[in-house]
């Protein structure tokens, strides 16, 4: 155990060592920059806990605002609406990015099992089973572009979330946690 933890804390103090010097290493100008920036960030976070590129200003046209709250913080993203069977069928077909502040909230209105699949999405998403009160039931992460395999939502749900593949993660999204949108009723 204690050679373990000696490792630990050697790997922590190495971590820190190398923050430290790709940060001296910046160039002056982006140092400079980086010091311009922080005030300007810190006055948009809301509390002490940090979004990780989480949407900013007003939604465009055709998007709604929508919040991912975990225990580190909020992230805040712009999403497209599927609440008709055509919009639900077709979601993020055919697309060859999404952008890490967008995603897709499919409405099905009412609480029931669903499974989604693959097919014809060229790019990994992050599925996001979401039960009626807003909690995250279940997530499928990275999932495979092109597969018909079905991926199932593991109970009933009233929305789901389409993230592009590996962002649940970087925001530290785990079942349990909320997402906040008009559709979700908080008891």
């Amino acid at each position: 155990m204690p050679s373990q933890m000696r490792l630990r804390r050697g790997l922590t103090v190495l971590v820190g060592a190398l923050s430290l010097l790709a940060a001296c290493a910046q160039e002056p100008a982006a140092q400079e920059a980086s010091a311009r920036a922080a005030p300007a960030a810190a006055a948009q976070t809301v509390s002490s806990a940090t979004s990780v590129g989480g949407a900013v200003g007003k939604p465009p046209a055709g998007f709604e605002a929508l919040e991912a709250v975990t225990p580190t913080g909020r992230t805040r993203f712009f999403v497209e609406i599927a609440d008709t069977d055509a919009e639900r069928e077709k979601g993020l077909m055919f697309r060859k990015d999404v952008p890490p502040d967008r995603g897709m909230l499919f409405d099905f209105k009412t609480p029931r099992e669903v499974a989604f699949w693959m097919r014809n999405t060229l790019i990994p998403l992050d599925i996001i089973y979401i039960r009626a009160d807003g909690v995250v039931l279940s997530i499928a992460r990275n999932t495979t572009p092109l597969s018909e395999a079905p991926i199932p939502s593991g109970g009933p749900v009233v929305g789901v979330l389409e993230l592009a593949g590996g962002r649940a993660g970087e925001i530290g999204l785990m079942p349990g946690d909320r997402i906040e949108h008009r559709i979700f009723k908080r008891d």
